[in-house]
């Protein structure tokens, strides 16, 4: 089944009814591997938001006059 020929809430009762056949002990391992894409997620944003404020600190510093030398490297 392709996911992007159906809209979110198929897609989600599509996996719904796959999850609730799995045992006990494997829906516990869905979970888990839903907790880690998200904290994958959270982390790529994170890490995503801190190159952002970077470069905007370094601006200064990178984009000076005395330095355009090194921009035509």
């Amino acid at each position: 089944m392709q996911y992007n020929k159906t809209s979110v809430s198929e897609q989600e009762k599509f996996i719904l009814l796959k999850i609730r056949m799995l045992p006990p002990d494997k829906i516990a391992e869905v979970a888990d591997f839903v907790d880690f894409i998200s904290q994958k997620i959270s982390d790529q944003k994170l890490v995503q938001a801190a190159g952002e404020m970077a470069e905007k600190s370094f601006k200064e510093v990178w984009d000076n006059t005395e330095d355009d030398v090194y921009d035509q490297l």
